[in-house]
């Protein structure tokens, strides 16, 4: 219902002002479980978030294990490769992908971290590095932790 300019005029004389109610949901019924309003809030990406969540844990616990699992093959092949491109790095074996890596780790070395403009203060100072004594192990007293107090 559309309210005009002279309703709205009698209804101010009347000194009735609009008002409206809204509901505020304090628990959620559903097949005899109750949940909180929180439930309703849930976004397709919430539901994405949680089920990616539930994949890497499943991987890591594959992993872990050493149980194969499905979400844990991508992870597999990447650390199998890894191996192998490490072993080319110690002997003449080498692929393709490798030598990508090879070279990139070339020109890596050649390339100085940089982390700002450097202070000149005029003074050149040697370098000291000191050494410090290694501490011997002390032979400590387990009180038969293992079982062999004979």
């Amino acid at each position: 219902m559309k309210i005009e300019g002279g309703h709205a005029a009698l209804l101010d004389k009347l000194k009735i002002r609009p008002f409206h109610y809204k509901m505020h949901v304090k628990k959620v019924y559903e097949e005899g479980s109750i949940f909180n309003p929180d439930v309703l809030d849930i976004t397709v990406e919430d539901i994405r978030k949680r089920f990616s969540t539930a994949i890497g844990n499943l991987a890591s616990i594959s992993l872990a294990s050493g149980y194969i699992t499905k979400p844990a093959v991508p992870h597999l092949l990447a650390n199998a490769f890894k191996n192998l491109a490490a072993v080319t790095f110690d002997t003449d074996y080498s692929f393709k992908q490798a030598d990508k890596l090879k070279e990139a780790a070339k020109n890596a070395v050649h390339a100085a971290p940089t982390g700002g403009p450097a202070k000149d203060t005029g003074a050149k100072a040697p370098a000291v590095v000191e050494e410090k004594p290694k501490e011997e192990e002390a032979d400590v007293d387990m009180g038969g932790l293992f079982g062999d107090d004979y």
